[in-house]
């Protein structure tokens, strides 16, 4: 691919240099990202603090980073070090261009490499981003031609030839190899309970083949050797590398289910082979830790599910954006997965909707949600189990699932490991909004508007150490001269010990940019990261999702040039915050607390005291979490007060009847946001800004109903020997019970689910009448007393 260099303004400083000094800022020069936009680098920065193309790579490795900006002498060595501790060796080609080869990682997110040309002196780093290998781009890997039959072979109606596929040119090599590598998690010793990972190479499937793209070939089943292997990857090499080299150039598949290289005994008969597997797996389940006391309940509905950001995302195996395939969950149309995993064990929570929103749960179906032993994203500190990406997960939650579910009948032994969480514990978290010239909504619904110019805290929570923090600027008119308003240019934020997080407006406005302790994070090949203590998600330019540990969601949009900002909080924040978007407590009256401890009453409080009372809660230089990083943001920010005294705003607009704006203003601006669709219209002379204002208003109204709290009364069994009508299970629902033929029916034919989260009657049974019943025994008795 074509890369550009980027040339950078520098001062020659002797005495000052970058190697092995990154991020380091001395008085005179820099060798801090943002000295590039600054253009105070030290001389010597971009040949010590090194930019690579591409930034990102599949954990299992194998992918060349190119160092940008520096040329090497063609013909010298070149050692990579990544984390101080993995050493491989590079290669620098004729233009003198410098490649590092990623190594097989159990971990994501932000790994730090370091670069030598004699093996002693690595004075010279940079950073890539490795990544789940589910989220690595397509055309970087090994195909598996018809996925479901690499996974099913073996099993009835599967035995043809299986096809792979992958981009020839990524190989840079005439021949390749093929090779099978398998991963399992083992005891490093016999006095250690510790589980350790291992990928590691079988054997190959072909030695020295035409790199032509393509590979077709009927497997064999396993030798013994390999027959434990269930697991693993395919992996492409130049036929040049030996058998099984690591951390070499090459293309890897997904981790699949190894079916295909499964002994004889699967393919003589699956269906028994599965079964006793299954029967193993359920004795030695019976042996580790609970693992469901710890995890998150799920969402109610699908609204509540979709709208809690800071805490679910989209299951991309089940996406109703995507057009639901829900292979592993039929009859839901979407599935989320809990971001965070849980503390002790590392478990994951998944939760399942059908098309009326309710929750599938595995009591009624076995394609409801089922939580997870190991969080498919794995979790920090990662690289041990069960805390590997993808790969713990499927040891411990899939390749099970095809045991008892897929391959054999066993299903009910797999769900009875894996029960679906009710919602009954769910709290939804409370939504605060900052949008259009700025207008705010607090947790706790008061909204009113604040045009101070300067940095602010939107929510501070110094005893859960959180600070959300917004600057704002004014808005410039279409005709160059500047509004009596301003708007949100960018939101800073940090929790606890995580990285600082700031999302803002691009200089052109037309897009946001996302900074990672001050520097600029380009989301071209990923869009989405795992950060420390916190994760970003870019679906596009104009939508930035942060999620911080604790479940806090801050969600940031673009509309027509101006920022909305949602920040979306769980309930153990109650009476933990302040700041411009309030006291989260319930209770709008007390919302506008000023930062010295003083509640202003929200009735018949003017503009001008609101005004006052925002100015307040500007942040101090020492809290500042912002990044400045060019001339305007030094001398306009960093170097004035956090709170311009001198700008005073329009407290309120006349509506003119000779405004020619007027008219259309009012046929647009009506409803419950119409005032800040008004005000927005006029300030900024913009019926595009007035409207973007109305919709951004509309959305957040969305938020809030789809966040409303719901009643659930419990999931309720079908009756042995009858019939349930009805699987939701939320206030308002009734259920109907009957019994099959035959069947005396003891109970109530209806339960409804009340609002204090209670079923009304009682439990039903079926029973089979006066004879012997050792199971109902006391109802049989009645029932008979009843009859005679």
């Amino acid at each position: 691919g074509l890369y550009w260099i980027i040339v950078l303004c520098v001062c020659f400083l002797p005495g000052h240099t970058c190697s092995g000094r990154c991020g380091y800022v001395w008085e005179e020069c820099s060798c801090h990202a943002t000295c590039v936009s600054l253009l105070n680098c030290c001389a010597d920065y971009s040949q010590s603090c090194l930019q690579v193309a591409p930034y990102s790579s599949s954990m299992l490795g194998g992918r060349a980073l190119t160092i940008l900006s520096v040329v090497f002498h063609p013909g010298e060595r070149l050692f990579c070090r990544f984390k101080g501790e993995i050493e491989s060796e590079g290669f620098i080609d004729a233009e003198g261009h410098a490649r590092c080869i990623t190594p097989l990682l159990y971990e994501t997110g932000w790994v730090p490499f370091d670069v030598s040309t004699d093996g002693i002196h690595f004075n010279q780093s940079g950073e890539y981003l490795s990544v789940h290998p589910s989220r690595t781009d397509p055309a970087f890997e090994v195909a598996l031609v018809n996925g479901t039959q690499w996974q099913n072979y073996g099993t009835a109606g599967t035995a043809r030839l299986l096809e792979m596929t992958w981009n020839s040119s990524l190989i840079g090599a005439d021949r390749v190899n093929i090779e099978l590598w398998g991963y399992r998690e083992v005891n490093i010793s016999t006095e250690s309970t510790s589980l350790q990972a291992e990928l590691s190479y079988l054997y190959s499937l072909g030695r020295s083949l035409p790199n032509t793209g393509a590979f077709s070939f009927t497997p064999e089943p396993a030798k013994e050797t390999f027959s434990a292997w269930e697991l693993g990857n395919i992996r492409i090499t130049a036929a040049s590398e030996s058998d099984g080299a690591r951390d070499v150039q090459g293309l890897w598949s997904q981790a699949h289910v190894l079916a295909w290289h499964l002994e004889q005994a699967f393919r003589d008969d699956s269906a028994a082979w599965a079964r006793n597997k299954c029967v193993q797996w359920d004795a030695l389940e019976k042996t580790l830790p609970n693992f469901l006391d710890e995890i998150i309940d799920c969402p109610c509905t699908l609204a509540q599910a979709r709208a809690d950001t800071g805490r679910f995302h989209t299951d991309y195996s089940c996406d109703i954006e995507r057009g639901s395939v829900c292979t592993y969950h039929p009859g839901s149309v979407h599935c989320v997965r809990a971001i965070q995993a849980s503390p002790t064990h590392g478990s994951g929570q998944q939760c399942c909707y059908d098309s009326t929103g309710a929750q599938v749960l595995t009591g009624d179906s076995t394609g409801g949600s089922t939580p997870d032993r190991a969080h498919d994203w794995g979790s920090p500190p990662y690289r041990k189990p069960p805390r590997v990406p993808g790969y713990s997960h499927w040891l411990y939650d899939v390749t099970s699932y095809y045991h008892c579910c897929l391959w054999s009948d066993y299903c009910h032994i797999y769900l009875s490991h894996r029960p679906s969480s009710g919602c009954q514990a769910y709290q939804p978290p409370r939504a605060g909004a900052v949008l259009g010239d700025p207008h705010f909504i607090t947790f706790d619904g008061l909204s009113y508007t604040f045009n101070g110019k300067g940095e602010y805290y939107l929510v501070s929570s110094p005893d859960k150490e959180l600070s959300v923090q917004a600057r704002t600027e004014q808005v410039k008119l279409k005709n160059g001269t500047s509004a009596k308003a301003t708007r949100l240019s960018s939101v800073a934020m940090k929790e606890k010990t995580s990285d600082v997080i700031e999302v803002r407006l691009a200089e052109d406005l037309d897009h946001l940019q996302v900074l990672r302790n001050q520097k600029v994070l380009a989301f071209t090949e990923q869009r989405w990261m795992d950060l420390h203590g916190v994760f970003v998600f870019s679906p596009s330019p104009q939508n930035v999702t942060v999620m911080f540990s604790s479940g806090v969601g801050v969600e940031v949009r673009r509309h027509e040039g101006t920022m909305a900002v949602t920040v979306l909080l769980p309930t153990e924040f109650t009476n933990h915050t302040q700041g411009l978007l309030g006291q989260m407590n319930s209770d709008p009256s007390d919302d506008l607390l000023t930062s010295q401890g003083v509640v202003i009453t929200s009735d018949n409080t003017t503009p001008e005291e609101i005004f006052t009372f925002g100015a307040g809660w500007n942040i101090s230089k020492e809290t500042s979490l912002f990044t400045y990083d060019s001339k305007y943001l030094l001398d306009t920010y960093l170097n004035q007060p956090t709170h311009d005294p001198a700008f005073i705003p329009a407290f309120s607009l006349p509506e003119r009847p000779d405004d020619p704006l007027v008219a259309d203003m009012l046929k647009m601006c009506f409803g419950d946001g119409a005032p800040f669709c008004k005000y927005d219209t006029l300030t900024t002379r913009s019926l595009a800004v007035g409207n973007a204002t109305l919709r951004a208003y509309q959305s957040h109204s969305a938020l809030i109903q789809d966040l409303e709290p719901v009643v659930s009364c419990g999931w309720l069994p079908t009756p042995r020997n009858g019939k349930k009508t009805g699987t939701t299970y939320l206030e308002g629902k009734t259920l109907s019970f009957s019994c099959n033929a035959g069947y005396l029916f003891y109970g109530s034919p209806e339960r409804t689910c009340v609002d204090d989260g209670t079923w009304t009657g009682e439990q039903p049974y079926c029973i089979t009448g006066c004879r012997k019943n050792k199971e109902f025994k006391a109802i049989s008795m009645h029932m008979c007393k009843r009859k005679h």
